[in-house]
């Protein structure tokens, strides 16, 4: 089973490598983006087969260990 995480600053926190991404498209000639957000994606091969726990166990990951939850939010995605 795998899992993906998505992983992304919260609304209203500055988001310093969006806004490079933005004014770098700006740069090379996309002047219809008026903002980006920047964040990651992690992918996870699981063990288990029961989807529920799955989900439970990767969400305790990410509470601990993949996102900074002050600053980060995170979707967490069984696949």
């Amino acid at each position: 089973m795998k899992a993906r995480v998505t992983v992304m600053l919260k609304n209203g926190v500055l988001d310093p490598q969006g806004e490079a991404i933005r004014h770098a498209l700006g740069t090379l000639g996309f002047s219809g983006v008026d903002g980006v957000r920047q964040g990651k994606v992690i992918e996870l091969d699981l063990a288990g087969t029961d989807k529920a726990a799955a989900e439970a166990e990767v969400a305790s990951m990410c509470e601990k260990l993949l996102a900074n939850t002050v600053i980060e939010s995170y979707r967490v995605e069984i696949l």
